[in-house]
């Protein structure tokens, strides 16, 4: 019989702290449920995220060439122009620095609409704003990115397609930009390919003054060839460009690791 007893309450003990372990389970399940909905991001904090990450456009080239030169690069022999008017559309004769700036304004607007802080290089086409000083204006802004928006133009007119260019990693100006400036080209190159828009691919350059002069992360979206005919029509096409923008403005931001700018 002593050892009926003691087999029952040795029994009862199990249970006891089988359903002790049960109700601790299932406070920390809740536990965790409640710090899951209190610390999940809400529209408002993404809001002042973004109003804390300064986006700077360049869109590309301007209506007044200016041939004079300037250092590729601080201390460089090397000069290139300080600006000029890019390429024209084979097939709607447009310059290439309107249809950059009729992009670069609806990418402002949306990221506004994002509550991004947006800094614009130009809101017009009649300026003379050199690439150095285009650069600059990001740097003194301490811009986050710089997304500089231009199109493309070759002799052979077949070529058609997207391009994302970089600055190079192992040059001396822009190796501390590169990272990010990477992360955030292919990031980009991915929403392109979602939309089904063709890209030829990422690519690094050292021998662009408004990447060497940079201090911040920089890309350049070569939206197109205007040297293709349908191309270069669909680039002056308000539709075909919000599908590119929405695409840019879709990056996520706040979720690239910045690096400390070389403010100097």
């Amino acid at each position: 019989m002593y050892w009926i007893v003691r087999a029952e309450k040795k029994g009862q003990g199990i249970k006891k702290l089988v359903n002790l372990i049960l109700a601790l389970s299932l406070i920390i399940v809740n536990i965790s449920t409640i710090f899951t909905y209190a610390y999940e991001p809400t529209e408002a904090s993404n809001e002042n995220i973004n109003n804390n990450f300064k986006v700077c456009i360049d869109p590309g080239h301007q209506a007044k060439y200016d041939s004079r030169g300037e250092p590729v690069a601080p201390g460089s022999g090397v000069k290139k122009a300080r600006v000029s008017a890019g390429t024209k559309g084979v097939a709607t004769k447009k310059n290439e620095y309107e249809v950059n700036l009729e992009a670069a304004l609806l990418l402002r607007e949306m990221l506004n609409n994002k509550n991004y802080n947006v800094i614009m290089t130009r809101d017009n086409n009649d300026v003379n704003i050199s690439n150095i000083e285009r650069a600059e204006i990001a740097n003194e802004n301490n811009a986050d990115i710089v997304i500089r928006i231009h199109c493309d133009s070759l002799l052979d007119s077949s070529k058609t397609g997207a391009t994302i260019l970089v600055p190079n990693k192992d040059c001396e100006w822009t190796k501390e930009i590169y990272e990010n400036s990477y992360k955030f080209a292919t990031i980009l190159q991915e929403k392109l390919k979602g939309e089904n828009i063709k890209v030829n691919g990422v690519f690094e350059r050292k021998d662009i003054t408004g990447f060497n002069w940079s201090k911040v992360p920089v890309v350049i979206l070569e939206m197109g060839f205007m040297s293709n005919y349908t191309e270069d029509t669909m680039l002056s096409n308000p539709d075909y460009q919000k599908k590119l923008m929405n695409c840019v403005s879709a990056v996520s931001y706040t979720h690239l690791t910045l690096p400390t700018k070389r403010i100097v």
